[in-house]
């Protein structure tokens, strides 16, 4: 459905030649100067409901990559940001009373009413209509009226809200409550400070941005907030309370407010951006948490894209050229669709990595009080690696005093990359951090592993990593998820797995091999991966067990028979068998998989166990079979070799797993022997909706690690050796387990200690591949 389009005045100027613009932000001005510099033609006007010095927050924080763009469009605009901003290069974190500095950051301030007054002051020197004190007509008379209307309404944009069938957002609410403040001097640094109260923790989040003024953000949970009696205060009584609370980092200074309200951070999403002639730019089509201080620059950076476009198309525009096949002002308007259909795809990637990395920081904020326990400087080291953008590496080039200080308290050898250091569990000790995970292959022939296992775990094995997993072993043939599947509920089975635990062993000294034992339940007798993943088999499907009769995927997958007490206790001890049988097969650790959906991971999770027996119904009675399984497993597993269980810690839907679930659920596995918890996510109902991106699962397994005290593996989508270093350091995992980069690299932890200069022995080179230890040349080039 188009935009609605009635007729109009003819056009005197370039294309487009009327432009509406919704909001005077800096995105919404910055927009209207350059479309008027970039054609002086245009008729450009700016509604701002509010008065000319009426602003909200205090300081705005530009990146150089920012400033740069803000150069090359504008010299002017640029030239006068340039002789007010304040820079500065240290972050101090405040914690505990203990000051952690790091160095070399670079950031770059302003005023916000400064900000906005050059704006004002370039748009009218161009010629661009400013009316303030003036709410904008509705969205959809302005695009009837004008050739463009730019929708740079902010959080609350109206204009989303009236075509919302169209623009699809999706809007999140969060658990903070935060308030915009101001102090009456200059902090040194951009500083970070926790306030552990007697109602929980706060923080507080500082920078300068004039020669005479900071912008003081306070931040806390809601429960911490209204514990604290924030939402009976008045602004002025709020004020004068965070003063009293930070009274140290301010000196004793008050602090002074202007419309300051407390509020929740909203994610603001949209499934488009452009509807008809009508477009979204800055917190209107999207929103980054301000920890990350890119709210204003996202918008800038909007502005600059949509300019840019709508000038590289406006040739064809003028030239009639459009794709489309209306007639009169047709070309022109799919032109313009085009323009705005390539602002889109340009700027929706660079906003989607912006609010991964924003949702991160966000996350640790909300779970603060996780986070305190750490010493000093490892939790200056988590704050500053909190949305994964700044990395060990990272910080390595910026403050190598800090990096190297933070690398010591974790005992690191000198010259000595975290990853590399050696972690022992229970008699076991791992010569370094890297865990191959647990991949299935479906190449089994029923149920014996062959040469491909042999080959492709001695590969993982040869090529360094600290221990290497095999795909989740099957413990009966309806216990497998395809045909595919290998198991060890046979000798012939056990005695190939022992071929293969024998040669890593003797050609691959130093590495820990180790076992997954499973059951697929109710995700069983489907095709291999590349068949057709998780749907069933053309013919010979076996029946499935599960904790109740709930398909995988109704209509798809065959409904499983619930396990009464019979049932249970034949599988039980068909874990057992296959744990005495790995035993002699001299696997160096066991682990027990309860995740994923499949069989004891659908006891554990309360989509999928809806029992009303002493084995569902509670948290108690959906961990009793597990728990069962984990005992009679650890009772026959050698002592001194380790245990771990692997858990989905959330189900990424509506009703599963929760939090509060997913810690109790560890807490009993560790009380009942447990040596680490494997923490990964999901897989468990198939209408799931995972937030994936870059390591995107390691705040579950952090969560656990530090609110149990217990060892933790982490994984998903942890790709490179400074992810591992980085998660390793900040303290958010004791081992990191990587599937796809091993897959893609069967050295990878070689080639990781070879990429950092590391030839010590928790990496060696098999000694027929010493030769090969470093990169061989590339071809030449002029």
């Amino acid at each position: 459905m188009a935009a609605p389009r009635a007729a109009r005045p003819a056009r005197t100027a370039g294309w487009p030649g009327r432009i509406a613009v919704i909001g005077g932000g800096p995105g919404g001005l910055y927009a209207a100067a350059l479309l008027k510099r970039l054609d002086p033609a245009r008729e450009v006007t700016v509604w701002e409901r509010n008065a000319p010095s009426d602003t909200f927050g205090f300081g705005v924080v530009l990146s150089d990559e920012t400033l740069g763009g803000i150069r090359d469009a504008d010299p002017a605009v640029y030239e006068a940001l340039r002789r007010e901003l304040v820079r500065w290069d240290d972050i101090d974190v405040v914690h505990r009373g203990h000051r952690t500095t790091s160095t070399g950051h670079g950031f770059a301030a302003l005023g916000r009413r400064r900000l906005l007054e050059i704006l004002h002051a370039r748009c009218a020197e161009l010629g661009v209509e400013l009316r303030f004190r003036t709410e904008a007509p509705p969205a959809a008379a302005l695009a009837a009226s004008h050739d463009l209307v730019v929708a740079a309404d902010g959080v609350h944009s109206r204009t989303r809200e009236a075509h919302a069938d169209h623009f699809r957002p999706t809007i999140t609410t969060h658990r903070c409550r935060y308030i915009w403040l101001a102090a009456d001097f200059p902090f040194e640094a951009f500083r970070f400070e926790t306030a552990e109260t007697e109602h929980g923790v706060m923080q507080l989040h500082a920078y300068p941005f004039s020669a005479d003024s900071s912008t003081v953000i306070v931040e806390m949970r809601e429960e911490v907030w209204r514990a604290a009696g924030f939402h009976e205060l008045d602004e002025a009584e709020s004020t004068a309370r965070c003063a009293k609370i930070f009274a140290e980092a301010l000196g004793g200074r008050e602090l002074r407010s202007h419309r300051s309200a407390w509020t929740a951070f909203r994610t603001v999403v949209n499934e488009r951006w452009s509807y008809g002639n009508t477009v979204l730019i800055g917190d209107a089509a999207h929103t980054a948490h301000f920890s990350i201080g890119s709210g204003t620059k996202l918008a800038v950076e909007d502005a600059l894209a949509l300019a840019t476009h709508l000038t590289e198309h406006s040739g064809l525009a003028e030239r009639g050229t459009g794709t489309g096949t209306g007639t009169g002002t047709g070309a022109e308007h799919d032109t313009l669709a085009e323009a705005l259909a390539a602002y889109e795809a340009e700027r929706r990637p660079v906003v989607a990595s912006t609010q991964r990395a924003a949702a991160a920081s966000l996350r640790w904020f909300e779970e603060l009080a996780g986070h305190v326990d750490r010493p000093p400087r490892r939790f200056a080291f988590d704050l500053l690696t909190r949305s994964r953008r700044v990395t060990h590496a990272n910080l390595r080039l910026r403050d190598p005093a800090f990096t190297t200080a933070v690398e010591d308290d974790f005992g690191c050898p000198p010259g000595t990359p975290p990853m590399f250091t050696p972690f022992r569990l229970r008699g076991l000790t791992l010569r370094n951090r890297v865990v191959v995970s647990p991949m299935d292959m479906y190449v089994a022939e029923d149920g014996v592993p062959g040469d491909f296992h042999l080959v492709h775990l001695g590969a993982r094995a040869l090529g360094g990593a600290g221990l290497v997993m095999t795909e989740m072993v099957c413990v009966s043939p309806e216990g497998r998820i395809t045909p595919g599947c290998a198991g060890l509920w046979t000798d012939e089975q056990a005695d190939a797995w022992a071929r293969i635990t024998a040669f890593v062993h003797a050609q691959a000294p130093g590495t820990a091999l180790g076992v997954q034992l499973g059951h697929s339940g109710r995700k069983g007798s489907t095709r291999r991966m590349w068949e057709g993943i998780d749907q069933p088999l053309p013919e010979d499907n076996w029946p499935l067990v599960a904790a109740s009769p709930l398909p995988y995927r109704a209509g798809v997958n065959q409904t499983p028979r619930a396990l009464d007490r019979a049932g249970l206790a034949a599988v039980r001890e068909e874990f057992v068998a296959a744990a005495r049988r790995a035993a002699r097969c001299d696997f160096d650790l066991l682990e027990l998989h309860c995740a994923h959906g499949y069989l004891l991971s659908g006891f554990l999770s309360p989509l999928t166990n809806h029992r009303t027996d002493a084995y569902g119904g509670t948290l108690d009675g959906r961990l009793r079979f597990p728990l069962e399984v984990f005992d009679a497993v650890r009772e026959v597993w050698p002592e001194d070799r380790p245990m771990t269980v692997r858990v989905s810690a959330t189900d990424w839907a509506e009703g599963g797993t929760s939090a509060e679930d997913a810690l109790a659920v560890a807490r009993a596995f560790v009380a009942h022997g447990a040596d680490a918890i494997d923490v990964s996510t999901g897989q468990v109902v198939p209408d799931e909706r995972p937030e994936y991106g870059r390591s995107y699962q390691t705040p579950y397994a952090d969560r656990i690690r530090n609110a149990i005290g217990v060892p933790v593996v982490a994984v998903g989508a942890i790709s490179s050796w400074d992810d591992v270093n980085s998660l390793l350091l900040a303290g958010r995992a004791d081992l990191c387990a990587l599937a796809r980069p091993h897959l893609y690299d069967p050295h990878w932890t070689l080639h990781a200690a070879a990429e950092q200069g590391y030839e010590g022995p928790a990496a060696p080179w098999p000694a027929p591949y010493r030769a090969g230890s470093r990169p061989p040349p590339t071809g030449r080039r002029e």
